[in-house]
């Protein structure tokens, strides 16, 4: 194996008999018999939350994939995924850029590193307390049927799982139905009807899903599968920075950001809603604007940054705690 392709640090084994064998996993109907990883055993005990999509994924479900992750990383739940390019990769970039662990699912061995740009990835996903598993062993290259195989460990993994994006018929899909098959809670971002990349999301929400359509529906997910205590919606976007606290104060700025996080507005409504005058309100934009944390929009209305985004519910929500046989390109 080259020295790109190997994958390094701790290794561990564990059989359906060792104590540390995920419990999550177990009870699915059709568990690995072994399961082998490197990193840190500990971290598959954790509540986590899978967060697949599209491999040829648009810049919507790319924005989705990182928003989401990072939110869910804020709140101290473990983000698996299956390490493909494209929404997988996002996820787990975004959950660990919030400081958050990952669990990669490998359709090879689980150090033999697919796909080779993932590199880099892998190692600090180890280095930061996270995981690199899979069922396959050592030194195993990847064949499309593995990549099959592997959605069901992903989804076995999960209390819950996040689909961002999906085509019918994509690997994400039977991601999908391994959790509706193991009895797991399913959320899915809808997606335009003309994208092809979102077929399959908007018909697991036909089909009863739960929808996530921004921060707060998806916290309250959170919420219902995982009991987390987030603030409510009064405390997230904080009371008005009131006429007292001077012109362009920290207290302005924080509002401003919160608010367009909150529903995108024009500055004269920003301004009225924020009893400051224009010249005010334009000048804190312009500092957001420059700072990279809102953006203008074509219809002259401005709204946070993604970034930005994830930002905010850290500070809402804080911490807590080819034919088969064939070396292929991953289906994900």
């Amino acid at each position: 194996m080259s020295e790109r392709r190997a994958v390094s640090g701790p290794r561990f084994e564990l059989g359906g008999a060792d104590e540390r064998y995920p419990g999550q996993l177990a009870l699915t109907a059709d568990p690995p018999q072994v399961l082998r990883g490197i990193g840190d055993p500990a971290v598959l005990a954790r509540p986590g939350l899978a967060v697949v999509g599209a491999r040829k994924a648009t810049p919507y479900g790319l924005s989705c994939a990182k928003l989401f992750a990072g939110c869910a990383a804020l709140q101290g739940i473990t983000v698996i995924s299956g390490g493909a390019i494209g929404c997988d990769q996002a996820a787990q970039t975004a959950a660990l850029d919030a400081g958050g662990t990952v669990v990669s699912v490998a359709g090879s061995g689980a150090d033999y590193c697919y796909p080779a740009n993932a590199h880099s990835l892998y190692q600090r996903i180890i280095a930061t307390g996270g995981a690199v598993v899979s069922e396959l062993p050592w030194g195993t290259s990847p064949r499309r049927h593995t990549f099959v195989r592997r959605n069901r460990i992903i989804a076995g993994l999960a209390r819950a799982i996040l689909i961002v994006e999906a085509g019918l018929g994509s690997g994400t899909f039977s991601t999908a139905d391994a959790a509706l098959a193991d009895g797991r809670d399913v959320l899915v971002v809808p997606g335009s009807i003309f994208s092809p990349e979102s077929a399959g999301s908007n018909r697991l929400l036909g089909q009863g899903a739960i929808p996530v359509y921004d921060e707060r529906s998806f916290l309250d997910a959170l919420t219902g599968c995982f009991g987390l205590m987030l603030m409510t919606d009064q405390q997230l976007v904080g009371a008005l920075p009131g006429e007292s606290e001077g012109e362009g104060g920290a207290s302005l700025r924080t509002w401003v950001l919160r608010a367009l996080t909150a529903s995108p507005m024009r500055p004269d409504a920003l301004a009225r809603e924020a009893r400051v005058d224009i010249s005010v309100l334009m000048a804190e934009l312009a500092q957001l604007e420059l700072a990279g944390e809102v953006e203008r929009y074509r219809d002259g209305r401005y709204g946070a940054a993604v970034e930005a985004r994830i930002g905010l519910t850290s500070a809402a929500g804080g911490r807590i705690g080819a034919a088969a046989g064939k070396p292929c390109e991953e289906e994900a």
